[in-house]
């Protein structure tokens, strides 16, 4: 079956390369320029993935990005951004984009988190058929509804992007097993790239600071020095 793959960029370029590319892997690339008419092109055709740049003329990507996930359903967007800050990168992860690449980027690495993003959707559209109505995983103040992907810490509903949700269950799933930063992306991320090991760092910080009463002196997930990460054993 052929993707469907609405791209949002302004840079013919880069666009009609992110569409070509897209072909070798069995996809058909729609090419819109402009924020706004992205949002209308989104409203109004199915799409199963949206490759969203940053910065757009009229409604920014942040702004088009907030404005996808307030649809119904989920379709997985992997943002692009000409910018490599920090803060640029987890504000496009808080918005709820699934991942990001930094321009300029390797044909390969956009085929590998696209074809890795499609994955996760299809693993979750059959976890859902095959797993039982409720299936809960409680860990201390920390509780976690797979089936609805919700999470409660300490009481309270605490609202997670995919990917963390994805990186919350695994730890949670497997208490105590150590985890390097390869490893996460192989598992959570579904790809490998020697170099990207700080997007494990930055969706692991974010997740503390949402989960942990302390992120200073994190109670859940643990860090195991020259190796890893972890989640504890007993909460």
């Amino acid at each position: 079956m052929t993707h469907q793959v609405l791209i949002i960029e302004d840079d013919p370029d880069i666009a009609r390369l992110v569409q070509l590319h897209l072909n070798d892997i069995d996809c058909q690339g729609h090419i819109i320029g402009n924020g706004n008419e992205g949002i209308a092109a989104f409203k109004k055709d199915h799409y199963d993935l949206v490759v969203l740049d940053l910065m757009l003329p009229g409604m920014d990507g942040l702004a088009v990005c907030r404005e996808i996930r307030k649809s119904e359903g989920y379709v997985p967007i992997l943002m692009l951004t000409a910018k490599s800050s920090e803060l640029d990168r987890v504000l496009g992860l808080e918005m709820g984009a699934d991942d990001y690449l930094t321009k300029p980027f390797s044909v390969l690495e956009l085929q590998a988190r696209i074809k890795a993003l499609f994955r996760r959707t299809e693993a979750l559209t059959a976890s859902k058929e095959t797993k039982p109505a409720q299936a809960i995983i409680d860990r201390g103040d920390i509780v976690i509804d797979v089936t609805r992907h919700q999470v409660q810490v300490r009481g309270g509903p605490v609202e997670l992007t995919a990917r963390e949700f994805d990186l919350l269950l695994h730890f949670a799933s497997n208490p105590g097993s150590v985890y390097s930063r390869i490893q996460l992306l192989d598992s959570v991320w579904g790809y490998n790239h020697e170099g990207y090991e700080h997007t494990v760092n930055t969706h692991i910080n974010r997740l503390r600071t949402k989960i942990e009463a302390d992120p200073a002196n994190p109670k859940y997930i643990l860090t195991v020095w020259g190796v890893g990460y972890k989640f504890a054993e007993t909460c």
